[in-house]
Protein backbone atom coordinates (compact mmCIF):
# COMPACT_ATOMS: atom_id res chain seq x y z
CA UNK A 1 0.00 0.00 0.00
CA UNK A 2 1.27 3.47 -0.89
CA UNK A 3 0.60 6.07 1.82
CA UNK A 4 -1.12 9.38 1.01
CA UNK A 5 1.89 11.35 2.22
CA UNK A 6 4.12 9.42 -0.18
CA UNK A 7 1.82 10.39 -3.07
CA UNK A 8 1.89 13.99 -1.81
CA UNK A 9 5.70 13.88 -2.03
CA UNK A 10 5.52 12.68 -5.64
CA UNK A 11 3.04 15.42 -6.61
CA UNK A 12 5.13 18.11 -4.92
CA UNK A 13 8.35 16.98 -6.64
CA UNK A 14 6.63 16.85 -10.03
CA UNK A 15 5.19 20.35 -9.57
CA UNK A 16 8.52 21.84 -8.43
CA UNK A 17 10.72 20.01 -10.90
CA UNK A 18 13.37 19.16 -8.30
CA UNK A 19 13.68 17.45 -4.95
CA UNK A 20 15.24 20.35 -3.00
CA UNK A 21 12.36 22.80 -3.51
CA UNK A 22 9.83 20.03 -2.95
CA UNK A 23 11.54 19.07 0.31
CA UNK A 24 11.37 22.70 1.50
CA UNK A 25 7.60 22.81 0.81
CA UNK A 26 7.07 19.50 2.55
CA UNK A 27 9.29 20.49 5.51
CA UNK A 28 11.37 17.37 5.01
CA UNK A 29 14.97 16.70 4.07
CA UNK A 30 15.89 16.03 0.39
CA UNK A 31 17.18 12.59 1.32
CA UNK A 32 13.87 11.70 2.99
CA UNK A 33 11.94 12.78 -0.12
CA UNK A 34 14.29 10.78 -2.38
CA UNK A 35 13.78 7.73 -0.19
CA UNK A 36 9.98 8.13 -0.45
CA UNK A 37 10.12 8.27 -4.26
CA UNK A 38 12.33 5.20 -4.31
CA UNK A 39 9.85 3.31 -2.13
CA UNK A 40 7.00 4.15 -4.55
CA UNK A 41 9.07 2.99 -7.51
CA UNK A 42 9.98 -0.27 -5.73
CA UNK A 43 6.31 -0.83 -4.88
CA UNK A 44 5.16 -0.21 -8.48
CA UNK A 45 8.13 -1.82 -10.18
CA UNK A 46 9.08 1.07 -12.48
CA UNK A 47 10.59 4.61 -12.57
CA UNK A 48 8.45 7.68 -11.91
CA UNK A 49 10.71 10.16 -13.76
CA UNK A 50 12.60 10.04 -17.05
CA UNK A 51 15.86 11.19 -15.40
CA UNK A 52 17.39 11.78 -11.99
CA UNK A 53 16.77 15.58 -12.24
CA UNK A 54 13.04 14.88 -11.73
CA UNK A 55 11.88 17.36 -14.38
CA UNK A 56 9.89 14.97 -16.59
CA UNK A 57 7.51 12.29 -15.41
CA UNK A 58 7.61 8.84 -17.00
CA UNK A 59 4.42 7.32 -18.38
CA UNK A 60 3.91 5.49 -15.10
CA UNK A 61 4.76 8.63 -13.14
CA UNK A 62 2.23 10.71 -15.10
CA UNK A 63 -0.51 8.16 -14.41
CA UNK A 64 0.29 8.09 -10.70
CA UNK A 65 0.51 11.91 -10.62
CA UNK A 66 -2.90 12.41 -12.30
CA UNK A 67 -4.65 10.01 -9.94
CA UNK A 68 -2.81 11.37 -6.91
CA UNK A 69 -3.84 14.98 -7.58
CA UNK A 70 -7.52 14.00 -7.53
CA UNK A 71 -7.11 11.72 -4.52
CA UNK A 72 -5.22 14.31 -2.46
CA UNK A 73 -7.67 17.07 -3.37
CA UNK A 74 -10.63 14.99 -2.20
CA UNK A 75 -8.78 13.87 0.91
CA UNK A 76 -7.80 17.43 1.87
CA UNK A 77 -11.36 18.66 1.37
CA UNK A 78 -12.73 15.82 3.47
CA UNK A 79 -10.23 16.56 6.24
CA UNK A 80 -11.19 20.23 6.15
CA UNK A 81 -14.89 19.35 6.52
CA UNK A 82 -14.10 16.99 9.40
CA UNK A 83 -11.87 19.58 11.09
CA UNK A 84 -14.47 22.35 10.88
CA UNK A 85 -17.15 20.00 12.25
CA UNK A 86 -14.91 18.80 15.08
CA UNK A 87 -13.96 22.40 15.81
CA UNK A 88 -17.66 23.41 16.00
CA UNK A 89 -17.31 25.74 13.01
CA UNK A 90 -19.78 24.03 10.66
CA UNK A 91 -22.78 21.73 10.62
CA UNK A 92 -26.44 21.98 11.63
CA UNK A 93 -27.61 23.10 15.06
CA UNK A 94 -31.15 22.12 16.02
CA UNK A 95 -32.70 23.91 19.00
CA UNK A 96 -36.04 23.86 20.81
CA UNK A 97 -37.07 26.50 23.34
CA UNK A 98 -40.06 27.77 25.25
CA UNK A 99 -41.35 31.01 23.66
CA UNK A 100 -39.95 33.37 26.29
CA UNK A 101 -36.42 32.01 25.81
CA UNK A 102 -36.79 31.78 22.03
CA UNK A 103 -37.82 35.44 21.86
CA UNK A 104 -35.79 37.11 24.61
CA UNK A 105 -32.57 35.11 25.02
CA UNK A 106 -31.67 33.02 21.98
CA UNK A 107 -31.61 35.64 19.16
CA UNK A 108 -28.71 37.75 20.43
CA UNK A 109 -26.71 34.70 21.50
CA UNK A 110 -27.25 33.05 18.11
CA UNK A 111 -26.32 36.24 16.26
CA UNK A 112 -22.91 36.36 17.94
CA UNK A 113 -22.41 32.58 17.66
CA UNK A 114 -23.23 32.43 13.94
CA UNK A 115 -21.06 35.46 13.18
CA UNK A 116 -18.02 33.31 13.96
CA UNK A 117 -19.39 30.42 11.89
CA UNK A 118 -20.86 31.77 8.62
CA UNK A 119 -21.59 28.32 7.16
CA UNK A 120 -23.78 27.20 10.05
CA UNK A 121 -27.32 25.86 9.60
CA UNK A 122 -29.82 26.69 12.37
CA UNK A 123 -33.22 25.17 13.08
CA UNK A 124 -35.25 26.54 16.02
CA UNK A 125 -38.52 25.10 17.36
CA UNK A 126 -40.56 27.54 19.46
CA UNK A 127 -42.92 25.48 21.63
CA UNK A 128 -43.98 24.68 25.21
CA UNK A 129 -41.90 22.81 27.79
CA UNK A 130 -43.60 19.45 27.30
CA UNK A 131 -42.84 19.47 23.58
CA UNK A 132 -39.29 20.75 24.15
CA UNK A 133 -38.65 17.78 26.44
CA UNK A 134 -40.04 15.39 23.81
CA UNK A 135 -37.98 16.88 20.97
CA UNK A 136 -34.75 16.59 22.97
CA UNK A 137 -35.46 13.13 24.37
CA UNK A 138 -36.38 11.76 20.94
CA UNK A 139 -33.21 13.18 19.39
CA UNK A 140 -35.04 15.53 17.03
CA UNK A 141 -33.07 18.49 18.38
CA UNK A 142 -29.60 18.86 19.88
CA UNK A 143 -30.44 21.24 22.74
CA UNK A 144 -33.58 22.34 24.53
CA UNK A 145 -34.27 25.41 26.67
CA UNK A 146 -37.15 24.86 29.09
CA UNK A 147 -38.16 23.93 32.62
CA UNK A 148 -37.16 20.82 34.55
CA UNK A 149 -38.08 17.52 32.89
CA UNK A 150 -40.40 14.98 34.48
CA UNK A 151 -39.00 12.26 36.72
CA UNK A 152 -37.71 9.32 34.74
CA UNK A 153 -36.99 11.28 31.56
CA UNK A 154 -33.74 10.32 29.81
CA UNK A 155 -32.58 13.93 29.79
CA UNK A 156 -29.72 15.88 31.31
CA UNK A 157 -30.84 19.21 32.79
CA UNK A 158 -28.37 22.06 33.40
CA UNK A 159 -30.22 24.79 35.37
CA UNK A 160 -29.58 28.40 34.30
CA UNK A 161 -31.94 30.72 36.18
CA UNK A 162 -35.16 30.97 38.16
CA UNK A 163 -38.10 32.96 36.85
CA UNK A 164 -40.98 34.10 39.10
CA UNK A 165 -44.53 33.93 37.80
CA UNK A 166 -46.57 37.06 37.18
CA UNK A 167 -50.30 37.50 36.89
CA UNK A 168 -51.34 38.80 33.47
CA UNK A 169 -54.58 40.74 33.13
CA UNK A 170 -56.13 43.59 31.16
CA UNK A 171 -54.80 47.03 32.07
CA UNK A 172 -58.31 48.53 32.18
CA UNK A 173 -59.61 46.24 34.95
CA UNK A 174 -59.92 46.97 38.66
CA UNK A 175 -57.47 44.16 39.35
CA UNK A 176 -54.74 46.05 37.48
CA UNK A 177 -54.90 48.86 40.06
CA UNK A 178 -54.91 46.51 43.06
CA UNK A 179 -52.14 46.87 45.61
CA UNK A 180 -49.22 44.56 44.86
CA UNK A 181 -48.02 41.93 45.52
CA UNK A 182 -51.26 40.04 45.01
CA UNK A 183 -52.33 37.28 47.40
CA UNK A 184 -54.48 34.35 46.28
CA UNK A 185 -57.62 35.65 48.07
CA UNK A 186 -57.34 38.78 45.88
CA UNK A 187 -58.02 36.53 42.88
CA UNK A 188 -60.89 34.54 44.33
CA UNK A 189 -63.48 35.97 41.92
CA UNK A 190 -61.25 35.78 38.82
CA UNK A 191 -61.41 33.22 36.02
CA UNK A 192 -58.01 31.60 35.54
CA UNK A 193 -56.93 30.56 32.04
CA UNK A 194 -54.47 27.70 32.45
CA UNK A 195 -51.42 27.14 30.24
CA UNK A 196 -48.50 24.72 29.99
CA UNK A 197 -46.16 27.02 31.92
CA UNK A 198 -48.31 27.17 35.05
CA UNK A 199 -49.37 23.50 35.09
CA UNK A 200 -46.27 22.58 37.09
CA UNK A 201 -47.00 25.01 39.93
CA UNK A 202 -47.57 23.25 43.25
CA UNK A 203 -48.84 26.22 45.26
CA UNK A 204 -52.03 25.21 47.10
CA UNK A 205 -53.46 28.70 46.58
CA UNK A 206 -53.01 28.45 42.85
CA UNK A 207 -54.27 24.87 42.64
CA UNK A 208 -57.48 25.90 44.40
CA UNK A 209 -58.10 28.57 41.77
CA UNK A 210 -57.06 26.28 38.90
CA UNK A 211 -59.63 23.67 39.90
CA UNK A 212 -62.37 26.12 38.94
CA UNK A 213 -60.78 26.81 35.54
CA UNK A 214 -62.63 25.64 32.45
CA UNK A 215 -60.22 27.04 29.83
CA UNK A 216 -56.69 25.96 28.97
CA UNK A 217 -54.54 27.34 26.13
CA UNK A 218 -51.09 26.05 25.10
CA UNK A 219 -50.02 28.70 22.56
CA UNK A 220 -48.85 31.92 24.24
CA UNK A 221 -50.15 34.23 21.50
CA UNK A 222 -53.60 32.65 21.72
CA UNK A 223 -53.44 32.74 25.51
CA UNK A 224 -52.77 36.48 25.56
CA UNK A 225 -55.51 37.03 22.98
CA UNK A 226 -57.94 35.29 25.34
CA UNK A 227 -56.92 37.61 28.19
CA UNK A 228 -57.29 40.63 25.90
CA UNK A 229 -60.78 39.46 24.98
CA UNK A 230 -61.76 39.43 28.65
CA UNK A 231 -61.98 35.66 28.98
CA UNK A 232 -59.99 35.71 32.21
CA UNK A 233 -56.53 36.16 33.70
CA UNK A 234 -53.48 33.93 33.48
CA UNK A 235 -50.08 33.28 35.04
CA UNK A 236 -46.85 33.45 33.04
CA UNK A 237 -43.15 33.50 33.94
CA UNK A 238 -41.75 37.03 34.21
CA UNK A 239 -39.56 36.56 31.13
CA UNK A 240 -42.67 35.77 29.09
CA UNK A 241 -44.23 39.09 30.17
CA UNK A 242 -41.29 41.24 29.05
CA UNK A 243 -43.15 42.55 25.99
CA UNK A 244 -46.88 42.15 26.53
CA UNK A 245 -49.35 43.34 23.88
CA UNK A 246 -50.95 46.75 24.34
CA UNK A 247 -53.71 46.66 26.91
CA UNK A 248 -52.22 43.94 29.11
CA UNK A 249 -50.10 44.23 32.27
CA UNK A 250 -48.14 41.88 34.53
CA UNK A 251 -48.64 42.00 38.31
CA UNK A 252 -46.42 40.66 41.09
CA UNK A 253 -47.60 37.69 43.16
CA UNK A 254 -47.07 37.41 46.91
CA UNK A 255 -46.54 33.63 46.77
CA UNK A 256 -42.76 33.19 46.42
CA UNK A 257 -43.19 29.49 45.62
CA UNK A 258 -44.54 30.37 42.17
CA UNK A 259 -41.47 30.23 39.98
CA UNK A 260 -39.92 28.03 37.33
CA UNK A 261 -36.34 26.89 36.89
CA UNK A 262 -35.12 27.21 33.31
CA UNK A 263 -32.16 25.30 32.00
CA UNK A 264 -30.54 23.59 29.03
CA UNK A 265 -31.67 20.07 28.19
CA UNK A 266 -29.59 17.47 26.36
CA UNK A 267 -30.31 13.80 25.58
CA UNK A 268 -29.11 11.76 28.53
CA UNK A 269 -28.04 8.79 26.40
CA UNK A 270 -26.29 10.59 23.55
CA UNK A 271 -22.92 12.33 23.16
CA UNK A 272 -23.31 16.00 22.24
CA UNK A 273 -22.01 17.09 18.85
CA UNK A 274 -19.08 19.55 18.97
CA UNK A 275 -21.42 22.26 17.66
CA UNK A 276 -24.11 21.63 20.30
CA UNK A 277 -21.47 21.51 23.01
CA UNK A 278 -20.00 24.82 21.83
CA UNK A 279 -23.39 26.58 21.78
CA UNK A 280 -24.22 25.14 25.20
CA UNK A 281 -21.14 26.87 26.64
CA UNK A 282 -21.55 30.00 24.53
CA UNK A 283 -25.19 30.51 25.56
CA UNK A 284 -24.42 30.01 29.25
CA UNK A 285 -21.63 32.59 29.11
CA UNK A 286 -23.74 35.04 27.11
CA UNK A 287 -26.54 34.72 29.67
CA UNK A 288 -24.15 35.50 32.52
CA UNK A 289 -23.17 38.73 30.80
CA UNK A 290 -26.78 39.83 30.19
CA UNK A 291 -28.52 38.47 33.30
CA UNK A 292 -28.51 41.72 35.26
CA UNK A 293 -30.01 43.74 32.40
CA UNK A 294 -32.71 41.09 32.00
CA UNK A 295 -33.38 40.92 35.79
CA UNK A 296 -32.70 37.19 35.79
CA UNK A 297 -31.65 35.35 38.93
CA UNK A 298 -28.90 32.97 37.85
CA UNK A 299 -28.32 29.62 39.51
Amino acid sequence: MIRLEALRALVTVAENGNIKDAADRLHRTPSAVSMTLKQIEDRLGGPLFEADRKQTLSGLGQLVYDRSVVLLRDYDRAMEVIATYAGARSGKLRLAAVPSVAVNLIPLALQAFVKQRPGLEIELFDTDSTEVHHLVESGQVDLGFAGRPRDGATLTFSPLFTDPFRLVCRSDTKLATHKQPLAWPDLATQDIIQNEACRGLTSEGFRALAQKSSLSVRNVSSLLAMVQAGMGITLLPALATAALPLGLCALTLADASCFRTVGILTPGNKVQSPLAKAFHSFFSEDLRKRAQALSLKLI
